[in-house]
């Protein structure tokens, strides 16, 4: 299958909707703790999607992983585990920094790290990056969208700024420069380990490949494996808080207990790649502030369409990748781009930047501008890659000699 990096943007972009809008179905949940719709939703996204879509739409994949080098599957799985360890941590990044400033860092470590550690680790950084136009055209687009992160982060800010001294104190209480820094680069890093657990899979999209699955969808097995990795991680801690907010009976029980009510958890645990708004950590505290009868039926619907929702970020990323050629490292810059891009939107729609100054509402707009931007220029370099024929050629010389 040719590449075709202008389809790759474009499904890029349908995961970055995917990952933006998730979280709006979680809107519709009432009376249930953060840890109980977030682990119910998990089983969606990270074991039921998985599972069915790459059943019904590569072939036998149950041979394939039994086929799969043991090493693939066990750092697909690990990596995995390390981007649910990121997403953990995150909430405290948000403690010590606070919102915006906390999301620029986190997302900023994790946009850079996960985009170029696969080609270093490769060998591939300064014979393919590095020595080529199309390469260096790529490394500017990632710059660029590491810029537009800033001035997502600025206009954070800037908001913050604006804010009443009783605002501030109310949204980060526990400010610390040093610990928020610290913190956001663990979580950068971890989180962008998810990049590299779908590299590690790459021995397993050649043997579906090789058992008739279409290319395009050669990445979904894989998913399978990265993402029980993150279900692993989700599961012990929402667990765990079930325990200690005795919230364990929201999953069978209607009846909302005083002691359960209200769980301090809500923003613990969103990870940088997918973290919900301000409005969603509004939305679940109001949600469990008063004990009644959940609606059963509707929070589950409701977790389960956000659970579903946010496995197509990376249902569409993977289609995505299949399309950037060479240099599909750059697919996590789209990738990262595209959420901020639907995010911020999503939080315009839903007026979070409402009562925000002209000049903040500037940055905003300054933001989505150069992130776009990043993902057209990024686009670009891979199309300079698959029109190259003399580009090619060398890559084929490199890769050969790679095999002897």
């Amino acid at each position: 299958m040719a590449a075709n990096p202008i389809i790759g943007v474009f499904y890029h972009w349908l995961g970055g909707l995917a990952s933006g809008s998730f979280y709006v179905p979680f809107r519709g949940v009432r009376k249930w703790a953060w840890e109980t719709y977030w682990l119910v939703g998990g089983f969606f996204s990270w074991i039921i999607a998985p599972w069915l879509l790459a059943t019904v739409m590569t072939s036998d994949l149950k041979q394939v992983l039994h086929e799969a080098p043991q090493s693939s599957l066990v750092w697909s799985y690990i990596f995995g585990v390390l981007w649910g360890l990121g997403g953990l941590t995150f909430g405290l990044t948000m403690r010590y920094l606070g919102m915006s400033l906390g999301m620029a860092v986190a997302l900023g470590y994790t946009a850079a790290f996960g985009t170029l550690m696969p080609p270093i680790f490769r060998g591939q950084f300064v014979t393919e990056v590095l020595g080529t136009r199309s390469g260096l055209t790529i490394l500017a687009g990632v710059g660029i969208c590491l810029l537009g992160i800033l001035f997502a982060g600025s206009a954070g800010v800037m908001k913050e700024r604006e804010m009443s001294d009783e605002q501030k104190r109310a949204a980060i209480k526990e400010f610390s420069l040093k610990k928020g820094l610290f913190v956001a680069t663990f979580s950068g890093v971890m989180s962008a380990c998810f990049a590299y657990g779908l590299a590690a899979g790459d021995p397993i999209k050649e043997i579906t490949v090789r058992h008739g699955t279409p290319a395009l969808w050669q990445g979904l097995p894989v998913l399978v494996v990265v993402l029980l990795g993150g279900f692993t991680t989700n599961f012990i801690w929402c667990v765990l808080l079930n325990v200690r907010n005795k919230t364990g009976y929201q999953y069978f029980d209607p009846e909302i207990r005083p002691s359960g009510a209200a769980s301090t958890s809500a923003a613990a645990i969103e990870n940088p790649t997918d973290a919900p708004a301000e409005e969603m950590a509004k939305v679940a505290a109001l949600s469990n502030s008063s004990p009644g009868r959940a609606p059963m039926l509707s929070n589950y619907f409701f977790s389960a369409l956000a659970g579903t929702t946010w496995y197509f970020q990376f249902f569409f990323y993977s289609m995505g990748e299949t399309q950037m050629g060479r240099y599909k490292f750059s697919s996590w810059t789209l990738h990262m781009a595209s959420i901020i891009i639907f995010s911020t939107l999503w939080g315009i729609a839903l007026k979070e930047w409402k009562g925000a100054g002209q000049r903040t509402k500037l940055m905003v707009a300054l933001s989505l501008f150069v992130l776009i931007t990043s993902t057209a220029v990024v686009g670009y370099g891979n199309y300079l890659a698959t029109h190259n024929p003399l580009a090619q050629a060398k890559h084929r010389a490199v890769q050969t000699i790679a095999r002897n």
